[in-house]
């Protein structure tokens, strides 16, 4: 991996700490999707601008917290001003330094497979299931990050029902049976012209996240839905 999200991420926070900000905004596409842009700010943004999901998610937060894929750390920012006990980690080192530099004191270059802390409140959001990267892992990550929960615990995850990709101009669906689940999505990410190694991504479904989770023992309750296809669960024990 180039980590090439961090390093735009580094870039943007020293542009912002010089006052040399000339913003060169993230490129994201799919295999089904045409290119689009993710605005840098964006992953500065403070909880007003959050969307109404994610700050369901912080508003429910409680007891020591992990913040997994933070990105630039927005998320756990908000919560350690509010006096919460959270922990940030990400893979890519440069997001972490981000994190760090902006005032995260609790901040580590960490793959969530390899934590062992516990917690009472996991956070993974902004699609918090394309981690799972493909369906025939999501049980396997769901047993990790149950291992990771104090009794009375919880799991704040967000994802989108993508269905609707897949819809013809007359609303038929053209979602191959044969292929692999329709969530599963190749990645791709550039910025400055530079492009990221494709990344496997799942779009999970919820009632296909609430089968998954029944399976590991897992209580799964929908919180919220978005205006978009996309929803917060909260997992629990």
């Amino acid at each position: 991996m180039k980590d090439i999200f961090g390093k735009a991420l580094l870039d943007y926070l020293h542009g912002i700490s010089t006052g040399s900000l000339t913003e060169e905004n993230i490129i994201t596409w799919t295999n089904i999707s045409d290119k689009d842009i993710l605005p840098l700010p964006y992953l500065f943004r403070d909880f007003s601008e959050m969307p109404k999901l994610e700050q369901r998610a912080l508003e429910l937060s409680k007891g020591k917290v992990l913040d997994v894929g933070c990105g630039a750390g927005s998320h756990s920012l908000y919560l350690q001003e509010k006096g919460v006990d959270v922990k940030a980690i990400d893979i890519s080192k440069r997001a972490i330094e981000v994190t760090k530099q902006r005032g995260v004191l609790n901040a580590e270059v960490l793959n969530i497979l390899n934590e062992t802390e516990r917690f009472d409140t996991i956070l993974l959001l902004m699609n918090g299931t394309g981690i799972f990267q493909e369906l025939r892992q999501v049980s396997k990550y769901l047993k990790h990050l149950k291992s990771l929960l104090n009794p009375n615990g919880q799991i704040l995850i967000d994802s989108s029902d993508i269905k609707y990709m897949y819809e013809d101009d007359d609303g038929g669906l053209w979602i191959d049976t044969n292929a692999s689940y329709y969530g599963e999505l190749d990645y791709f990410i550039s910025h400055k012209g530079e492009s990221e190694v494709p990344l496997k991504w799942l779009y999970l479904d919820f009632d296909t996240l609430k089968l998954a989770c029944e399976t590991v023992g897992l209580k799964c309750e929908l919180v919220s839905e978005g205006v978009h296809f996309d929803y917060l669960a909260q997992l629990s024990l």
